[in-house]
């Protein structure tokens, strides 16, 4: 077996990783784990529109992890360059990955546009992309050729979230996807790893520890206290798929049981809430902490406070409520979206808060929110933030440093040979590495970016 890291290296987004492997008559070949999208930039740079590093025709399958852009984004440039066989994702995940890629070519099409540039790929791509995938179950065995055989298993990241299993040649090779936090009030925790010979990871908190989860909807809870005696406005940019769900859940149960207020929460996100939607429809795939389903109206995603403002003129609507009010809207990353409009709004009023509960790339307007940033331009305007800027860690959907470690110590006690780092900082992988040496005595190897490595 070799693997070559063709994203997520350098940096956290792009995940693309090209596998090498040998059938049992000797005979090799060529499945692409991921296939994602450079983030944290605008789409009208080159980076993505750079070489894969590989020949996309001579890729035979792909599997994919979970939906997110970075994980997927780039399919359609796959196809593009001649790549015709199956792609591999499970059932909830096929939705999903089609409601995040038409989004994803949306806004790349108005960013072309306004920049001049090349688009990633033509909607005819994205159509032959929708018709190559294959739905598949957890633990299915997958037999892409004699003497190879590929696993999903639940990672517990997002709805449909997966890491992978390859068996051929004697070994046992695992691509991580992304690992879930512990604890998620909506997801089965990640299941473990039974053994391993090496093992692909993301390190995006590999080198930090997340606060407990109890204190999820306490400070949760605690900020829309703030907000409601201010009589500001809570700003929540959130990722469409998971982060707002668990945000409707933790507000669903404070509501209830916690805090009696008739303050307005917009969800401010078509996407978002066409993702929810799905949520619904393969909510046999989620769990939860409290017994939602005998609840009246048997939905955890809907409470009495809540508008979902699907259409434009709905979402400029929300000016004209006074506040106190909460507005979750993407992008998570403030990088696109309706948020950037209410951004713009709010920001400059420090009744306003802004509430982080994801992780924010280098480059992206919430990384520099996040640090510090005085003043920052929107629309190409120069806006004020005198806003208050929070955030809660507990709300990641990323493992951190201890369950990380314990996902990386498979239940048969072996160690895993090998370790890659990927998906993560340089600091983050830096650290990890550092530690897993350390913790349980393996190799660990920060990949090249194109480089290859031997299993």
């Amino acid at each position: 077996m070799r693997v070559s890291f063709h994203g997520a290296v350098r940096e956290v987004t792009g995940s693309c990783h090209l596998l090498k492997v040998k059938d049992r008559h000797g005979v090799e070949h060529q499945y692409l784990f991921d296939c994602g999208m450079f983030q944290g930039e605008s789409l009208c740079s080159d980076k993505n529109l750079k070489p894969f590093g590989f020949d996309a025709s001579h890729v035979e399958a792909v599997f994919i992890t979970h939906p997110h852009a970075d994980h997927t984004g780039r399919l359609p440039k796959l196809v593009e360059e001649g790549f015709n066989g199956p792609i591999c994702m499970t059932h909830p995940c096929a939705p999903l990955a089609k409601l995040v890629l038409e989004d994803a070519f949306q806004i790349m099409s108005e960013e072309a546009e306004k920049c001049g540039s090349s688009v990633l790929y033509e909607r005819d791509d994205l159509i032959k992309t929708f018709s190559l995938v294959k739905g598949v179950g957890y633990h299915e065995e997958i037999q892409p050729a004699p003497g190879i055989h590929i696993y999903f298993h639940d990672a517990g990241h997002v709805l449909g979230s997966a890491y992978l299993s390859v068996e051929a040649e004697g070994k046992r090779l695992i691509f991580s996807g992304d690992i879930g936090n512990d604890d998620v009030p909506i997801l089965p925790e990640t299941e473990p790893i039974s053994r391993a010979t090496a093992v692909v990871c993301e390190a995006t908190y590999g080198h930090r520890v997340h606060e407990p989860v109890s204190e999820r909807e306490t400070k949760l809870k605690a900020v829309l206290e703030q907000t409601i005696v201010e009589k500001g406005v809570l700003l929540i940019p959130a990722f469409s798929l998971e982060r707002t769900q668990e945000l409707l859940y933790a507000f669903d149960r404070i509501l209830e049981t916690q805090l009696h207020t008739r303050i307005p929460i917009f969800l401010d996100s078509p996407m978002a809430i066409r993702a929810t939607e799905l949520y619904r429809h393969f909510k046999q795939y989620l769990t939860f902490t409290t017994p939602v389903l005998a609840s009246a109206d048997q939905d955890f995603f809907s409470f009495q406070n809540l508008r979902e403002t699907l259409t434009v003129e709905e979402s400029k609507s929300i000016n004209e409520v006074p506040p106190p009010k909460v507005i979750i809207a993407g992008s998570g990353m403030m990088s696109g979206g309706r948020i950037m409009h209410h951004l713009r709004r709010y920001l400059p009023s420090p009744t306003t808060t802004v509430l982080i509960i994801g992780y924010q790339a280098h480059g992206t307007l919430g990384r520099r929110i996040y640090e510090g940033a005085k003043q920052v331009r929107i629309f190409g305007k120069e806006v004020e933030v005198a806003a208050h800027v929070a955030a809660i860690g507990a709300f990641s959907a990323h493992g951190d440093m201890h369950k990380l470690t314990r996902w990386l110590t498979p239940e048969d006690g072996q160690i895993p040979k090998k370790i890659f780092l990927t998906h993560g900082d340089a600091e983050a992988k830096e650290v990890f590495a550092t530690h897993l040496r350390h913790t349980l005595g393996t190799e660990v190897i920060i990949p090249t970016f194109h480089g290859e490595e031997e299993i």
